[in-house]
């Protein structure tokens, strides 16, 4: 058998799973979606956000990119967080990141990987601003890992920089913006950053007329 055909099993057996439980499930869920959370993670296959976090189908408003990154020029990632903020209004954000991401061990190297160079930049961006801290860390896999929570803190951070947010901070207070990361080798995830509404940001990245923005990000 072909694999991609088991892909097509698979979703008949689960099909008939919910509704054994729930005749209605599909006629229910297919009405309309009001997910209370924005979950911005990694493509990474070993990362599936509703498994990890046991979530149903409804409940997670999901984008992935690699590396979890957020950033002010692009326009997906754009694009999913202002209908998440302004037409689902969701309550949290979620940036999760993960141990042995490759995006972010190949920031840490010289090696030239074409187009995804370009990606990778924004990574050792981060990596420069933490130089400091990560060159005391002499355990190669330990500054890894540090790096892995610090990109994802810095993602947080582009979150709170958006105008998107902060229309929504001052009108709603909401959402709240979350950084996680998801330890492959326990299954487990680990809270690196959060920032409620209102949280402090440097005067220069607050959006004055914010509320009356129309702008991308």
């Amino acid at each position: 058998m072909e694999s991609y055909r088991k892909l097509l099993l698979a979703n008949k057996a689960w099909v008939e799973d919910k509704l054994n439980v729930a005749p209605d499930y599909f006629h229910a869920t297919a009405k309309d979606q009001k997910p209370e959370f924005l979950w911005i993670g990694c493509s990474d296959s070993r990362v599936p956000a509703e498994d990890i976090t046991g979530t149903e189908p409804g409940e997670l408003f999901v984008h992935r990119n690699i590396a979890n990154l957020v950033l002010h020029t692009d326009f997906n990632v754009l694009s999913v967080l202002q209908y998440a903020v302004e037409a689902l209004k969701v309550k949290h954000i979620i940036v999760c990141g993960h141990y042995n991401c490759g995006g972010v061990k190949n920031a840490m190297l010289r090696k030239d990987l074409g187009l995804i160079n370009k990606w990778l930049r924004h990574i050792k961006d981060v990596y420069r601003q933490h130089a400091r801290e990560l060159e005391t860390i002499g355990d190669e896999q330990a500054r890894y890992d540090r790096l892995v929570e610090l990109n994802v803190a810095e993602q947080v951070q582009n979150l709170a920089e958006t105008s998107f947010v902060q229309k929504a901070w001052r009108r709603d207070q909401r959402p709240c913006l979350h950084g996680w990361v998801y330890d492959l080798r326990t299954g487990y995830l680990k809270e690196i950053a959060k920032m409620p509404p209102g949280s402090r940001l440097d005067d220069i990245y607050w959006f004055e007329e914010a509320e009356n923005s129309t702008g991308a990000g």
